[in-house]
């Protein structure tokens, strides 16, 4: 029987982060990969039943992400990433904010400053996403929006997608 893979999401409200940890049945560099190439982000970066669309991806530090998730019935939900700090397959850093079509952040939504790290597990890899915000409230936010659940969605979608790639 095949042991299930690891997921922790843990919300830390006294210092107001996230701690996501998640296995993936792959090796670190194509997992690397799927977190960092426009073609493999839009297959897979959005909770079932969105899909994703890259507008623009400059994976570099200082450079961003320009994102939508999309509702099947076409509404977008865009998103900026600016890149920070990049150390090949072992992690980056970025800073994450809603944004509208054009780029524009909208400040009313919390932004969260993100570190993504990708350690080798045998054949498999574990990627641990701390993701740090201003303030319990901003925290509060989007773990009431339905973070964890989305989480879960889409890294189901990351699963199948290296799944795919692997056969």
């Amino acid at each position: 029987m095949k042991k299930p893979l690891l997921f922790d999401f843990v919300p830390d409200k006294t210092n107001n982060t996230l701690t996501i940890r998640r296995e993936f049945a792959a090796g670190r560099q194509l997992v690397w990969d799927c977190y960092t190439k426009a073609e493999y982000l839009s297959m897979w970066f959005a909770p079932a039943p969105l899909t994703s669309k890259t507008k623009s991806l400059d994976f570099r530090n200082g450079g961003h992400w320009h994102y939508a998730m999309v509702e099947p019935n076409g509404t977008e939900h865009w998103g900026w990433t600016d890149y920070i700090k990049i150390q090949p397959i072992d992690y980056y850093t970025s800073k994450d904010a809603f944004s509208d079509a054009n780029g524009k952040v909208n400040s009313d939504l919390p932004t969260a400053h993100w570190k993504v790290s990708f350690t080798d597990l045998g054949e498999n890899t574990v990627v641990e996403t701390l993701v740090t915000y201003k303030s319990l409230a901003d925290l509060e936010t989007v773990i009431n929006m339905g973070m964890e659940q989305g989480m879960i969605s889409t890294l189901e979608r990351l699963d199948d997608l290296l799944l795919e790639i692997k056969n």
